[in-house]
């Protein structure tokens, strides 16, 4: 009848579909102002007209609605084509609101019947699904339901392809270690994470099931930073496996029952200033001549509870008591220089560190463990007891590694990653807070005895040149780039091949000296007996984006026009992989220097040019298409958010205003590196791809905080305020105001790469976000970021744990696809291995104990999969 009113439901959804339209009308104009897409204003307008018309109950809102389909639709295939993720974002809620708007209770109040139909004595008939404006509107959402349904089947970010067979047959014990054991991190120093068993193929490898499970019982602790991780890659010798926890127990577990052998606590004591608490590995010197003799020429202690070197107090005791740290420096007027950590008086070690052998049971050893721990101890272990080394460290057991070094701060510097082993000497670098002050520790690089844990040289990239022992009296030079990853070594071209990082802070670089310009972000080769610096290779020019060699460069001899070339595969957080000669540093596969963007805030600078190699996961720049978000509103709200921040594309430096950092810190490739394989000369690698912000903040030169709200818990650091330079750093995701990701899926992937020619054989997104979103959601496969690296085998398959959802996977290496799974009882960011047991199995080894700054699910498993027994 004329003038009858609404009913409630049509009077909810018109006001809804205002709300929209108002919201759209709000966001659309700001987007317009910003020189943005102008689709969400003419939405907008649309959603209102919509709104009016069903309110005042008019069929005409129907087709008004279908309009609004049809030119979303037309707008989105235009920005993406037929990507399914990005699709889904434009059209969701409007697709959605349309199939309700089809309901009979909207569409039966629609239309009134007219005085000439009165008349007549003809009956009005309201819209359907099927029937008048109704019509119009299921016509255009069936297109869109076309649309949909045909971009499932589409993918464009896949590379489809194989990777070619074996090229050259390598002995099974061709790296002199048995075939069925790993002896270091990336199973040998070479660090290709390859595994000559073949037991394990794409034909059987869906059989896998889980042969046993241990849990070490180190669980999250109050006091804990928040990126506290279980990263280790265990070692497997003779039929043991070993392995380091995040709160630095050492554990041996028997390898073909997981039953516990022995645990050794190195009792670190006190608060730490710690900005990372994991242990990636243990470091392992196999018995020999050199070092047995030694080691049974020198007698252990009578009685190493009388040593003199015996601490007076923990190393948070001494800090607390200024035993640790010379008086503070005070400048010209006499105002002490608060806000720069104090430095501890030149040359003298660090009295408050516990002694392992004090501690501890004692054995003289001959073969070694070697366990870095987070007070900044190197810790010799017997591999058959667990008994620290009395025959190491000047009966100690330990090396302090604090020794010489500047600005000490417990806690502040550590080695997060095991040592390299190599000629009798165990090389060892560290990390030290990232972007807290400009008085940090150094970066040195240090070679020690493995008989004795006697210095043998020291590489500061300060000082470059001296490397004999550091003398009395002097200490390294503060501040300067550190190697917190991976190493790897060639002992027959006598070098090791160090992943350099930055100076902090990260983002500011006005004050750099010529040498941390000249190895800042580089492979350095030293040589192993000497310390000197054979050729570096500087993957980053004048770093301002966190850009530090991340992983272990694997070292591979690979066939190139005829002949075999011993080369070096460096994968880098921006991207590239660079493929160098590892004898000279020079590329193998090509690599020019591209222009980057300028304008740093001044009086900092940007390099003109940046390295580019022929292998590169480099990801195309940004635009405001490329922004994503579950539904139109979140991406309206990160498409004006990219054109708030400056971009510039790849190398933006960072800014006052903020500027979008692609990739992000988080990095393509991060500290888990790639797997290759020598046989097939290829490589297998987890590039991710996320966006990040980076926002320069002015500060006083005091303690002020200016970048956290609040003091920090105990001693833990007041991370990004940067103390001593001119500013701050806010640094976080590029993230919508539902916490996604604010470019679009995916931002994760699987890839195989041809070493010989640099080709990228197959790309595809790898892992689900059904434990990555911040909310609830069905497990779609979307592509999400991965940490930890993978493991391949000589059967032609390869292992992941790390991405964000709690799985193991298997792969076929040739095609990538993905043949088996297994759900992980907490996140596995961190790098599987691979072994045969005493029961003549080959078994896959995954650690499951999540990551804290990533928000994995945290826990303590270690749990090994295998093949079926024959029966």
């Amino acid at each position: 009848m004329p003038g009858r009113s609404p009913p409630p439901a049509l009077v909810v959804l018109s006001i809804l579909l205002a709300v929209f339209g108002l919201a759209l009308l709000a966001g659309g104009a700001w987007l317009l102002l910003k020189g943005g897409s102008a689709y969400y204003l003419v939405a907008s307008v649309l959603f209102l007209s919509t709104a009016i018309l069903l309110y005042r109950r008019k069929p005409e809102a129907l087709a008004v609605y279908a309009l609004l389909v049809l030119g979303t639709l037309i707008w989105a295939l235009y920005e993406v084509g037929f990507d399914w993720w990005p699709l889904a974002a434009r059209g969701d809620v409007v697709f959605v609101l349309g199939a309700v708007l089809l309901l009979p209770f909207v569409t039966r109040e629609l239309g009134r019947r007219s005085v000439a139909d009165a008349l007549d004595g003809r009956a009005f008939t309201p819209p359907s699904a099927l029937r008048g404006t109704g019509a119009m509107l299921s016509g255009s959402l069936v297109v869109a339901v076309a649309v949909a349904v045909t971009s499932w089947f589409v993918d464009l970010h896949r590379i489809e392809g194989e990777l070619p067979g074996v090229r050259t047959r390598i002995s099974a014990d061709a790296s002199g270690i048995p075939a069925g054991e790993w002896h270091a991190y990336g199973r040998t120093q070479a660090g290709q994470r390859w595994s000559p068993l073949a037991d394990i193929t794409p034909a059987n490898v869906s059989n896998l099931e889980e042969a046993w499970q241990f849990h070490t019982g180190d669980l999250p602790q109050p006091g804990d930073p928040v990126e506290t991780t279980f990263q280790v890659t265990p070692l497997k010798i003779g039929e043991r496996l070993y392995l380091c926890t995040p709160h630095q127990s050492v554990i041996a577990l028997d390898a073909t029952t997981g039953t516990e052998v022995w645990r050794y606590d190195p009792r670190i004591q006190g608060a730490l200033a710690l900005q990372h608490l994991t242990c990636r590995g243990l470091a392992y010197q196999p018995p020999g001549s050199a070092n047995g003799a030694q080691a049974a020429a020198q007698p252990a202690p009578a009685n190493v509870a009388e040593n003199p070197n015996a601490p007076a107090g923990t190393a948070s005791e001494l800090a607390a008591q200024g035993g640790l740290t010379a008086p503070q420096e005070r400048g010209a007027s006499g105002a002490s220089t608060e806000g720069a950590p104090t430095q501890q008086t030149a040359g003298s070690a660090d009295p408050g560190l516990p002694v392992a052998a004090a501690n501890a049971e004692t054995a003289v050893c001959d073969a070694k463990l070697f366990m870095p721990t987070a007070d900044a101890r190197l810790i010799a272990l017997d591999p058959e007891t667990g008994h620290v080394c009395s025959n190491f460290g000047g009966g100690d057991g330990q090396i302090d590694l604090w020794n010489r070094m500047p600005n000490v701060n417990p806690g502040s510097y550590y080695s997060t990653s095991p040592p390299v082993v190599a000629d009798n000497l165990v090389i060892v670098g560290g990390t030290v807070l990232d972007n807290v002050s400009t008085a940090e520790a150094s970066g040195v690089i240090r070679a020690f005895d493995t008989t004795t844990g006697d210095l043998v040289w020291n590489w500061d990239s300060g000082n470059p040149t001296d490397t004999a022992p550091i003398g009395d009296g002097r200490t390294y030079t503060p501040n300067s780039p550190n190697s917190w990853s991976i190493m790897s070594a060639d002992p027959a071209l006598g070098m090791v091949y160090v992943p350099l990082g930055n100076q902090p802070p990260d983002q500011w670089g006005a004050n750099r000296s010529e040498n941390v310009e000249r190895y800042s972000s580089s492979v350095v080769a030293l040589d192993i007996r000497t310390g000197q610096v054979r050729w570096h290779f500087q993957t980053v020019h004048h770093d301002l984006w966190d850009y530090d060699v991340p992983s272990q460069a694997s070292l591979i001899d690979l066939p190139i026009n005829g002949e075999s070339v011993p080369a070096l595969v460096q994968p880098t957080k921006q991207g590239e992989v660079f493929v160098l000669d590892r004898r000279t540093g020079t590329p193998v596969l090509p690599v020019r220097e591209k222009p980057a963007p300028g304008g740093a805030v001044a009086p900092d600078h940007t390099a003109p040019t940046q390295p580019v190699s022929q292998v590169s996961f480099d990801p195309k720049p940004l635009r405001e298409r490329d922004m994503w978000g579950a539904t139109m509103f979140d991406q309206l709200f990160c498409r004006i958010a990219f054109h708030s921040y400056r971009y510039d594309g790849r190398f933006t430096p960072p800014s006052l205003e903020g500027s979008i950092i692609y990739p992000g810190n988080f990095g393509v490739f991060n500290w888990g590196s790639v797997a290759v394989d020598p046989q097939r000369g290829v490589l297998f690698g987890t590039p991710a791809h996320l966006a990040f912000l980076s926002t320069l903040v002015p500060r006083p030169q005091d303690r002020t905080l200016v970048v956290n709200k609040e003091k920090p818990e105990g001693a833990l650091p007041a991370l990004n305020e940067n103390f001593g330079a001119p500013y701050a750093v806010k640094l976080r995701p590029f993230t919508s105001v539902l916490g996604l990701p604010c470019q679009a899926p995916p931002w994760g992937n699987v890839a195989g790469v041809d070493l010989t020619t640099g080709e990228v054989a197959w790309m595809h997104k790898n892992g689900t976000v059904r434990d990555a979103a911040p909310v609830p959601m069905i497990p779609f496969r979307m592509g999400v970021p991965n940490l930890g690296g993978p493991v391949m085998t000589a059967g032609g398959v390869a292992f992941l744990s790390g991405t964000l959802d709690q799985y193991v996977r298997g792969y076929d290496v040739t095609t990538g696809a993905e043949l088996w799974r297994s759900r992980l009882p907490a996140g596995g960011q961190a790098t599987p291995m691979t072994y045969r047991g005493a029961d003549g199995r080959q078994y896959v080894l995954v650690v499951a104990g999540g990551h804290g700054s990533l928000g994995t699910k945290r826990g303590d498993s270690v749990i090994a999969y295998a093949l079926p027994k024959a029966q």
